[in-house]
């Protein structure tokens, strides 16, 4: 099976709405152009940043279907929506996903196994969806709710063994965990991406393949030239790692309203409203965080010119 993930920069899709409440695909349509002006280099449709847990089955695999055809080609796209807590539930999930044409179809690592079941208990779950999702390659994300489970370097290594997967979304936040999950699956066509942004570089530095995280709905040309040139160009590296680890704290103010705010004032038709989230709480405070961060960004590109 053919595995080709490219390094960089995923954003984790946000899904506009109308004020109704029904998805957006005329804004999303400009949203996937935004993106990809922005240079990233994949776009993580269909997950936790989607709002994915509170959207129907047809709405997650439209979006999954939207995405990939609005890309057309330009980007690589994965795609999640495993929310279900039952196995044929997931199982069809995966499948439909699957047959949108995503590069790759990504597990959710809480929704295999409880709290305090075992890892041999959900890496035999793995290996179950894996086989009735044959012939399309697998990522998985470790997403927040409604519990974390990270994997062990060991559990990811057996993922890796079986050739299928392409793509983690690592939410550790910690720079040792992600070394030795490197260190586990080097030599594989598993590619870690980190969704924390404070080591971001550090993890760069280890090995790590790119970003896939929230903020890169604030500002991706940021990270675009992080992941491709922190090699080339230390000191702005050192630069951008000092910025976006600070800019990502708004990450805890609102999300993804505040995203969608940030959208917005980009010109892009994105409405506040959300079905995770009440926009109606997002507060003045709220939009001068979001104002003000953007101010401090222009400053900075200013001086990477």
């Amino acid at each position: 099976m053919a595995i080709n993930i490219p390094k960089g920069v995923w954003p984790t899709m946000v899904t506009p709405f109308t004020d109704t409440g029904k998805v957006n695909y005329a804004a999303l349509e400009q949203l996937i152009e935004w993106y990809i002006d922005q240079g990233v280099h994949g776009l993580f449709a269909v997950c936790q940043s989607s709002e994915m847990f509170y959207l129907t089955l047809e709405e997650r695999v439209s979006l999954a279907q939207f995405v990939t055809s609005q890309a057309a080609g330009r980007v690589s796209v994965i795609a999640s929506g495993h929310i279900s807590e039952q196995f044929e539930g997931q199982v069809e999930e995966l499948q439909r996903i699957a047959e949108t044409g995503v590069q790759a179809v990504v597990l959710v690592s809480n929704r295999l196994a409880a709290a305090d079941e075992s890892d041999e208990i959900w890496f035999e779950r793995v290996l179950q969806l894996i086989d009735r999702v044959p012939h399309v390659p697998m990522g998985i994300y470790e997403c927040p709710y409604p519990y974390k489970r990270l994997l062990s370097p060991q559990l990811l290594k057996q993922c890796a063994d079986t050739g299928r997967f392409a793509f983690l979304k690592d939410t550790s936040c910690d720079v040792q965990q992600i070394a030795a999950k490197l260190e586990a699956v080097k030599g594989s066509s598993l590619q870690l991406f980190n969704a924390n942004s404070a080591t971001l570089l550090a993890s760069l530095r280890l090995g790590a393949s790119g970003f896939s995280g929230v903020m890169a709905n604030f500002h991706p040309d940021l990270y675009v030239r992080l992941t491709e040139q922190w090699d080339s160009e230390p000191a702005i590296a050192e630069m951008l790692q000092s910025f976006v680890g600070a800019a990502s704290l708004i990450e805890l103010q609102m999300y993804p309203v505040n995203a969608k705010y940030h959208l917005s004032k980009r010109g892009l038709p994105v409405s506040l409203h959300c079905r995770s989230k009440d926009a109606g709480a997002f507060r003045e405070n709220h939009k001068l965080e979001v104002e003000q961060l953007d101010a401090v960004y222009r400053m900075l590109k200013r001086q990477l010119i």
